[in-house]
């Protein structure tokens, strides 16, 4: 406990009273929040007083004041945050004694170890810099009087805000862009697995330059939610200080835990899901305010001209006819001065579709008073579902409509079952946004597919509601239909029609899994997709929500390539559905090159390899997309061979996209020569250009005699990466998948994925005795999905107990 000062009465200045004290605070069970940032400072306060009592005592410095800025200026210290202070003094004592009380302030805040920001400046000095330095001004803003002459921090005050309010119309399109170029380096708050709580876009810096905008008097932000969002995130971060024992900002993967324990949430990604909801509520409240800002300037800007035009008088604002009850005005939909919400249940739905298709926001103001309109009757009429379908196939303007609507809560009213997906996390660095994000990015994308099915709407309602499953026990897809179908019927479809809502979400992820992951010219692959979809318009509708759902996903989910086997998958199954025999196998071509390399691997005796590129066109410009080549090997047929060219590929850093393998019989003039393996494989390169062909062929003929020790040198590779702290991967998992080919034995396995996956699956399945057929690799993200068709030495289907000891041999060596 710090001792009073016999002089003075104030706590002792030195530092061991404050540091005991600051750690009773800081460790007792006062839980994170506003009370305790405002005893930390408080505390701090008391200190600082102490001391700048005492230095200026000894010194002999008058008219001098300690001034907090920042966010101490506000009251609002985390464990770890900086101390931002101003020495501000009246010029009237010299330069030498003004620098001793200054280092007998900073010295013992230095010596306790706490982070400082500190300057020393006359009210003058501090306006110039202010004027200079926009980072400057708005600390400034926050400035509070902490001991000392109270005259200089009150003129300090009123002159900054003073120049703030005038310098406004210049300042404030700096400080706009200023959060632009943050947003662009840090990213959206509110879609990342770690993201940086203060700096992000919809954080605390955000929070504060709002701040700045309200006491500019120019605009001012939505206050609903707003402060409950701010104090959330500084709640985080405290714990995150605490925590961590660090000044960081960055809620990493390894920490979530940690923090949620302290802040007495459920689990990590309760934790992620209110930073979620509070850095969206930021958000809403950053764009309906910098609109505000941008508005005001051109109103101000175009004013003196009109005016002068107009004889001084104040022209009227021009509206527009939208829809019914629905205007534009000042860029903005707003409701027609005739409208009436409260009795108009249809009104919200109108509005927002209006908006959407004309490509405006809505305004913030316009959107709280539809949240008073009466609810829609279940079924909703025939007017509000297509009003709806309007919205979804609007395109990009969709998602700020959207937006709106959520913040004020009109989107859980329509359909209940969303709150069970808003602003939750998906722990896969695959996806780009929180599950409702991904839903209605989703919507943005099957919009431009509207022309290639006949039912837009349900296309439409289907991409909505894919994932409403998600977070619900089981299979998402299978949880997420009769979610779907009672939303259907909700909103006013039939049962045939809400049926097939209902049968999209559970199949949504059936064609890309097929495509990617089966072996196309198997009947009983074609077959199981068959019995699944039940008609060609249903077909038609789920190959468009699969390609909107994975160009809504990320980058990394959907390719040309992936686009093409889904395409040829839905060609096939089309075929079936239309009453077509399947069509049989087709027969195992040998193409002139192929020949070529089997006639060459025979007459040498070693593997005999050819890389051709194959560039796709990429689905936005038909430029060529770098997406792999093919890699051709040939060889006589011998034992080893998967896993000996997988570990070289590995090796050279190439990822595998798909490997096929088949024996390919001797030309008949080569008389009684044996049999050519023929590897077709499609890779990629990790990073950097491909390898010479030359240097694949002499690796992999090193491999195949025993001399390249491929498992030693991918391990020694692993080794030499530098270990890094994060979520721990799920096992991996081989299963065995009945009835999934009439030619072979389907493995699949589900693995982290990482290098020479495919080698040690390879080496497994060569140990369980068995040959492998083809192999299908499908990688996102961190995950792999490796399925291979393997059969006996002599091409027969593998018995259940073969196939299950198969299974966990490679299991076992994926474990181990």
């Amino acid at each position: 406990m710090t001792t009073p000062d016999e002089t003075t009465g104030q706590p002792d200045p030195g530092p061991s009273g404050y540091a005991a004290a600051r750690l009773r605070l800081l460790h007792d069970k006062t839980p994170s929040g506003p009370p305790r940032r405002a005893a930390l400072a408080r505390l701090t306060d008391d200190w600082l007083h102490a001391l700048f009592t005492a230095a200026a005592r000894a010194v002999g410095v008058q008219g001098a004041s300690l001034v907090a800025v920042g966010g101490y200026g506000r009251g609002e210290l985390s464990p770890r945050s900086d101390l931002d202070l101003l020495l501000l003094h009246d010029g009237s004592s010299d330069a030498a004694a003004i620098a001793a009380l200054a280092d007998r302030v900073w010295y013992p805040v230095w010596d306790l170890g706490l982070a400082l920001d500190h300057s020393v400046r006359t009210t003058a000095e501090a306006r110039k810099t202010a004027g200079q330095d926009l980072k400057v001004q708005l600390g400034l803003l926050d400035a509070r009087h902490v001991v000392g002459d109270p005259a200089p921090t009150a003129a300090l005050r009123t002159a900054v805000l003073a120049d703030w309010r005038n310098q406004a119309p210049k300042r404030l399109p700096e400080l706009d862009e200023l959060c632009r170029e943050r947003a662009e380096r840090q990213g959206e708050l509110q879609f990342l697995l770690e993201p940086d709580i203060k700096e992000a876009r919809g954080g605390l810096r955000d929070a504060t330059a709002l701040r700045a905008v309200a006491a500019s008097w120019l605009a001012d932000a939505p206050r609903e939610g707003l402060a409950e969002a701010r104090r959330a995130l500084l709640d985080v971060r405290d714990a995150l200080h605490l925590t961590t024992g660090r000044a960081t900002d960055r809620l990493a993967l390894q920490e979530q835990d940690g923090v949620a324990a302290e802040l007495g949430v459920r689990d990590a990604d309760e934790l992620l899901r209110q930073v979620y909801q509070a850095a969206r509520t930021v958000s809403y409240a950053s764009d309906v305010t910098w609109r505000e800002v941008n508005r005001v300037l051109r109103s101000r800007a175009g004013r003196p001209r009109l005016r002068s035009l107009l004889g001084g008088s104040r022209p009227a604002p021009e509206r527009t006819p939208l829809a019914e009850g629905v205007v534009e005005q000042d860029g903005e939909a707003v409701l027609a001065r005739t409208a009436r919400a409260e009795r108009d249940p249809v009104l919200p739905l109108r509005a927002a579709a209006a908006a959407a298709q004309s490509g405006l926001p809505i305004s913030p103001y316009v959107v709280r008073r539809l949240a008073a309109a009466h609810p829609l009757p279940a079924p909703w009429p025939a007017a509000a579902r297509e009003e709806f379908v309007t919205l979804l196939g609007a395109g990009e303007p969709t998602v700020p409509v959207w937006e709106a609507f959520e913040a004020e809560g009109l989107i859980t009213r329509l359909i209940p079952e969303w709150e069970h997906v808003r602003c939750r996390p998906q722990r896969n660095a695959v996806h780009t946004w929180t599950v409702d994000r991904h839903l209605v990015e989703t919507a943005v994308e099957a919009s431009a597919l509207t022309r290639r099915v006949s039912r837009p709407d349900l296309l439409l309602v289907a991409a909505l509601l894919h994932d409403i499953g998600k977070g619900l026990p089981g299979d998402h897809s299978e949880a997420g239909e009769p979610v779907a179908r009672t939303v259907a019927l909700r909103i006013g479809f039939d049962r045939a029609d809400a049926d097939v809502v209902a049968a999209l979400v559970r199949h949504h992820l059936l064609l890309v899994e097929t495509a990617t992951r089966r072996d196309l010219d198997d009947p009983a692959t074609v077959s199981s997709v068959a019995e699944k979809i039940d008609s060609l318009s249903t077909l038609e509708l789920l190959h468009a929500l699969t390609e909107a759902d994975a160009l809504a996903t990320g980058p990394a989910a959907w390719s040309a390539w992936r686009g093409s086997l889904v395409t040829d998958l839905v060609g096939r199954v089309a075929a079936a559905l239309a009453g077509r025999a399947p069509a049989a196998p087709r027969p195992v071509v040998t193409s002139a090159e192929q020949e070529r390399l089997a006639v060459e691997a025979l007459r040498t005796g070693g593997p005999v390899l050819s890389l051709h590129a194959h560039p796709e066109p990429s689905q936005e410009d038909d430029e060529p997309e770098p997406v792999g080549v093919e890699l051709l090997i040939a060889l006589p047929d011998r034992p080893g061979v998967l896993p000996a060219a997988a570990g070289v590929l590995a090796l050279h850093r190439l990822t595998v996209r798909a490997a096929d393998l088949r024996i390919v019989e001797p030309p008949t003039a080569l008389g009684d020569a044996s049999d050519v393996l023929l590897l077709t494989w499609r890779v990629a390169a990790a990073y950097g250009s491909l390898p010479q062909a030359t240097r694949l062929r002499a690796d992999l003929v090193r491999a195949l005699d025993g001399s390249l020790d491929i498992r030693s040198r991918l391990a020694e590779r692993e080794a030499s990466y530098p270990r890094r702290r994060g979520t721990q991967a799920p096992p991996p998992r081989v299963t065995v998948v009945p009835d999934s080919s009439e030619l072979a034995t389907v493995i699949e396995v589900r693995a982290q994925d990482a290098p020479g996956l495919l080698h040690r699956i390879g080496r497994a399945l060569e140990e369980a005795a068995v040959r492998v057929r083809s192999a299908h690799v499908s990688t996102l993200g961190a995950n792999a999905v490796d399925t291979v068709y393997v059969t006996r030495p002599d091409g027969a289907v593998l018995t259940d107990g073969e196939a299950a000891t198969a299974a966990k041999m490679v299991e076992e060596a994926l474990r181990g």
